[in-house]
């Protein structure tokens, strides 16, 4: 039986396992057993007897994985997920790149065949190891059970060590089952050379950041995952208003700053506002906050920000420089950083004569104006809904919840139009997984289940992981689900109509889709068709108000295209879906 001892007790290596999880505060485990992995479900079903962790069985290890990341995101802490040997380690994979793309910390722990099987291609046995290498910070094959203390604390601090991300841990089958004289490890009492402290930042280089910013007329801060990931919210917004510097984000970034506040420019890129990109393409100091400078960001490289001078900062060294040369390089913790450069901002060492408010007014005048002339707009219909009007509504009515979405035009609708808080935007971004909305859900919901979690997806990408309809009604979780059901895959069909002469391969979903009411129905979970406006005014607003799961099979118009767009080699002034330019705006100019 579990028990929480600091002194050496003969244990074996699964008792290892649990304990040293729950003494890092893992409460939850995502997970689907399998026959290497047995012996560890063993000892698991003691220590949630005792109700020390609990184990959420999810219906596809990819789920698992989903969900795991999707908790990490939500709560900050390391998510966790279980998997067997072979295919459900490997059905792991798509999940631990979802995680390793979009830096979640997170934890896989598979089972493998035995060590004295290990290399014979034993039943079950594939080298996921070396399957996950280039997806992973770190991977470890556990070949003794006295190891697995030291192991667990090293993968945690990892996982979460500078900029985090997911961390593998392979575990033959009698390693769990044999016993040894076990001495747990605190947490934290681990030293890593390869993960050494984050260093100081010298001064110059703060000072270097302050003096461009207090010259800037034309300031941008270009916000992305890194300033989430921080906590460093509050800096951001104090930044921001000291100097009337006006905030655009990345797809990641949503939440780090208030998408309602006065100098909010939404998110920028491909699919971003047209002001957002506008104002990237004029501004004359682009102060890139734990941005990467992602081509869905930037569109054609060389003419990004081409007129401006840029502040880099991220916690990653290998990301600075990497993409664009900046002019001012900061490698550290952002919320540390963004508060030295308050402090030096502050102080009277500049000779500046002008106030920043002066400075930038005529700036944010102009982005103001851009804002007025080229609004996201939420098209009408008089036959049939939008997607913009479907999902724009559903941000208003429940505008505290967590939103996860699969990936696609409905993705990037949701982006637009929801206003999403701190750490309750949850979605595949690096990677485009479909199939990641619905386990996503989950695993928000399982970390606070208090909370209203709505889970936005397509009609192709929901089809993916739909299993996982039986986790939600097995643990009774009240999440609800859209499927916005334009039966194409939305944003293949755009493509394909914008850029492949309208040959659409493969892209329609209408044949052999199921009924989703009937699909639910069959989990025990309420469905719901909403056909037109008046089923969306009447039963949206109750349902998604209620605490029982519900999902809304939302039939709307099929050939609705995502604008503005960027199409590909295009600069971010170049976009497609834009009715007209304002006649200040200079040397920009649109391509259809």
């Amino acid at each position: 039986m579990p028990f929480q001892s600091q002194t050496t007790q003969t244990q074996n290596g699964a008792y290892a396992l649990l304990d040293s999880l729950v003494r890092h505060g893992v409460k939850h485990i995502f997970g689907y057993p399998g026959g290497a992995i047995l012996p560890i479900y063993d000892e698991l079903y003691f220590w949630e007897q005792v109700g020390l962790i609990k184990h959420i069985l999810v219906r596809h290890e990819q789920g698992a994985a989903h969900a795991a990341d999707a908790y990490a995101r939500a709560t900050g802490n390391v998510g966790v997920c279980f998997a067997t040997s072979g295919p459900g380690a490997t059905n792991l994979v798509s999940g631990i790149a979802t995680a390793h793309l979009d830096s979640v910390p997170m934890v896989a722990i598979t089972g493998q065949v035995g060590r004295s099987f290990i290399g014979t291609d034993a039943f079950q046995e594939v080298d996921i190891f070396g399957i996950t290498l280039p997806i992973v910070k770190h991977s470890y094959v556990l070949r003794d059970p006295r190891d697995i203390s030291r192991i667990i604390a090293e993968a945690f601090y990892i996982a979460q060590h500078g900029r985090p991300g997911p961390v593998l841990i392979d575990i033959p089958k009698d390693v769990g089952l044999e016993e040894f004289n076990y001495l747990p490890i605190p947490p934290g009492q681990v030293t890593l050379p390869g993960c050494p402290p984050i260093a100081n930042i010298g001064s110059r280089q703060i000072i270097n950041a302050a003096s461009l910013i207090r010259k800037a007329r034309q300031p941008l801060l270009y916000v992305g995952g890194g300033a989430v990931i921080s906590n460093s919210c509050d800096e951001l917004v104090k930044l921001a208003e000291n100097f009337n510097i006006p905030v655009t984000t990345t797809l990641m970034g949503k939440g780090a700053f208030d998408e309602n506040h006065y100098l909010a420019l939404g998110m920028l890129g491909m699919h971003g506002t047209a002001y957002a990109n506008f104002a990237v393409s004029e501004c004359d100091l682009l102060i890139a906050l734990g941005a990467r400078f992602d081509d869905r960001v930037t569109g054609k490289l060389d003419e990004f920000a081409c007129n401006a001078q840029v502040i880099h900062v991220d916690i990653d060294p290998a990301e600075v420089g990497k993409n664009r040369v900046p002019q001012v390089a900061i490698v550290g913790d952002i919320r540390e950083i963004l508060k030295r450069l308050l402090f030096y901002l502050d102080q009277d060492i500049f000779g500046e004569k002008e106030s920043p408010q002066e400075k930038t007014n005529a700036w944010l005048k102009r982005l103001n104006q851009w804002k007025r002339d080229y609004p996201l707009l939420v098209p009408t219909r008089e036959k049939g809904l939008s997607p913009q009007e479907v999902i724009s509504n559903i941000g208003l009515l429940a505008p505290e919840a967590f939103y996860s979405t699969d990936v696609g035009q409905h993705q990037m609708w949701s982006a637009q139009f929801i206003k999403t808080l701190h750490r309750r935007w949850l979605s595949s971004a690096g990677l485009g997984t479909m199939g990641y909305g619905l386990p996503a859900a989950i695993g928000a919901k399982i970390a606070y289940p208090n909370d209203r979690v709505v889970c936005i997806s397509g009609d192709a990408s929901f089809q993916m992981n739909l299993q996982e309809l039986a986790t939600i009604a097995q643990y009774k979780l009240g999440i609800k689900i859209i499927i916005i059901n334009n039966q194409w895959q939305g944003m293949v069909r755009q493509w394909q109509e914008a850029f492949h002469q309208s040959r659409f391969s493969h892209s329609n979903m209408a044949n052999g889709s199921p009924n989703f009411v009937k699909l639910a129905e069959s989990f025990g979970i309420k469905g719901v068709a909403i056909c037109n406006k008046n089923d969306m005014e009447l039963l949206m607003p109750d349902l998604l108000s209620s605490e029982e799961a519900v999902l809304f099979d939302v039939q709307v118009i099929e050939n609705e295209n995502c604008y503005p767009m960027v199409a590909p080699g295009k600069s971010n002034a170049q976009m497609l879906g834009i009715e007209k330019l304002p006649s200040d705006l200079e040397g920009i100019k649109r391509k259809n």
